[in-house]
């Protein structure tokens, strides 16, 4: 009987010693695919940082590039486009007037009344609709008949005898975020697609003459009386509120910059008339490219595998449309590294699934167990992921959202540079405060508007560039709908007779 016990006492410690070596090792496998997957995220940190010193060697680059694409057509990877726009409105502007605003996501249609004070302008009508996913490959007739169609149903809808007849002429604008070389105010041909269109035929064609033959086959008694970036759009917007805004940046599914400049700093157009002495120059930032920019495995692999590969390098790195991929691409790493997102679903491995909204929502998510961030990701296939787990990716959307607010913010600082509003120019010293003049940059977009940890990373990484001294006397103007209502004014301020009654 002993020799049976002492028999069972041996063979229960050797299961006891079977079962805690089996519960060490896949303690220790755990370990090793946590160390994995947090090697994947100091990679990642490491390859998005943007240290004080890169961020102005990032400013003096953005404003080297900036003269030599006043110098020459195609001299810089900025284009430096002229937009014919040099006097600014100013609040004497009278008339009503519409806007149709084709963005890379939405397209808008605005109606503005205006009664010659800076305090009589009122936006009386606003539709905004996602563009369908199909016309993004679609035609150009295809396009441009929806967006014609679309406006005839806002004017059907005003409801208003003496305003809504075919024979009242109805002055517009035509809001176009996407590259264009302009020949007038109201012309310009596309130089190309961005944002995820893809409709070859239209390049080189005349962009206003594409909307303003749609909406004659459709018998509307409408003017396309000005073809406006969204950028230029919104620096109208912003001057005709506060007459020291010089330059308007978008942060939205794109990002781009356009900035008053002297007229004799545009060497590549010898002789831009104007009767202000400056003009809008239309940057198009998005193509900027440095070998300093912080680019990450991640980020050449999107390039890759998008429509625009090797182009809108920049864009790419802080436009809206593509901060989520970039966050996706990290976490299907991980997935393939580790199982600790469980097993790999396939809509994680579908390109712009996870947009950027949800990566602002998963940062900002206050609460304990982080609940935001177990539903997005529920959403994405990945369920019952552990709160460390969550807290992790919540790391990935701060390090791929700081990079890009940082890289804005130099962006800003380039232009503030140029113009010499950045406190180095002119023999000036940043601490002399009397030389210094106050600076307005108008920014619109949701990116910025939308998602809080960005705007804070932006503007803290904009104050740290410029310091203390010269921040003080550069504001950042938030707006909304400026662009659009910016571009209705465009037209105003080049008409000096109403076009339709006021209401």
């Amino acid at each position: 009987m002993g020799r049976v016990l002492v028999m069972l006492t041996a063979a229960a410690a050797v299961l006891a010693c079977s079962v805690a070596t089996v519960m060490v090792r896949r303690r220790m496998k755990r370990r090793r695919k946590w160390r994995r997957v947090v090697g994947i995220l100091k990679d990642l940190e490491e390859s998005c940082e943007t240290p004080l010193g890169r961020l102005r060697q990032m400013v003096d680059a953005i404003a080297v590039e900036m003269q030599a694409g006043l110098v020459s057509e195609g001299g810089s990877k900025l284009k430096m486009l002229l937009t014919f726009v040099d006097d600014l409105p100013n609040g004497s502007e009278r008339g009503t007037y519409y806007a149709l605003h084709l963005g890379g996501s939405y397209f808008r249609i605005i109606r503005v009344y205006l009664g010659g004070q800076r305090s009589s302008l009122h936006v009386q009508d606003v539709e905004r609709h996602c563009i369908p996913a199909s016309l993004l490959n679609s035609t150009s007739e295809v396009l441009f008949d929806f967006l014609a169609s679309s406006l005839q149903r806002f004017i059907e809808k005003e409801g208003h005898e003496s305003i809504s007849s075919r024979d009242v002429k109805r002055e517009l604008a035509f809001t176009f975020s996407f590259p264009v070389k302009q020949t007038s105010l109201s012309s310009g041909v596309l130089i190309k697609w961005t944002k995820g269109f893809a409709i070859s035929e239209m390049a080189g064609e005349d962009i206003a003459e594409c909307l303003q033959g749609a909406l004659n086959k459709r018998g509307l008694n409408i003017h396309v009386a000005a073809l406006v970036n969204d950028t230029v759009g919104a620096l109208s917007f912003g001057h005709y509120h506060d007459a020291d805004t010089i330059a308007a940046v978008v942060f939205g599914t794109g990002s781009n910059a356009c900035y008053l400049e002297r007229t004799n700093a545009i060497i590549k157009c010898q002789n831009p008339r104007t009767t202000s002495g400056s003009m809008v120059v239309n940057m198009e930032w998005g193509n900027f490219w440095s070998s300093r920019l912080p680019r990450t495995s991640y980020d050449i692999e999107l390039d890759a595998e998008s429509l625009n590969s090797n182009d809108m390098g920049f864009e790419k790195m802080i436009g809206g449309m593509y901060l989520g991929d970039i966050v996706r691409r990290v976490i299907l790493r991980m997935s393939q590294e580790s199982d600790i997102f469980g097993p790999i679903p396939s809509i994680l491995s579908t390109p712009f699934v996870l947009r950027t909204n949800s990566v602002s929502a998963m940062h900002e998510d206050d609460t304990p167990d982080l609940q935001e961030v177990a539903r997005i990701l529920k959403h994405l296939g990945v369920s019952k992921v552990p709160l460390k787990v969550r807290k992790l990716v919540v790391k990935i959307c701060d390090v791929v959202t700081r990079r890009a607010a940082r890289l804005a913010a130099a962006g800003i600082a380039g232009i503030l540079k140029k113009v010499g509003r950045d406190g180095s120019g002119g023999g000036r010293r940043k601490s002399d405060k009397q030389t210094m003049r106050r600076t307005v940059v108008a920014v619109e977009g949701g990116l910025y508007s939308n998602y809080k940890m960005f705007r804070e990373y932006m503007d803290e990484a904009l104050r740290d560039i410029l310091g203390d001294n010269v921040a003080q006397h550069v504001v950042v103007k938030a707006m909304e709908d400026g662009s659009s209502i910016g571009s209705a004014l465009l037209v105003a301020s080049s008409h000096s007779v109403r076009t339709i009654p006021y209401e």
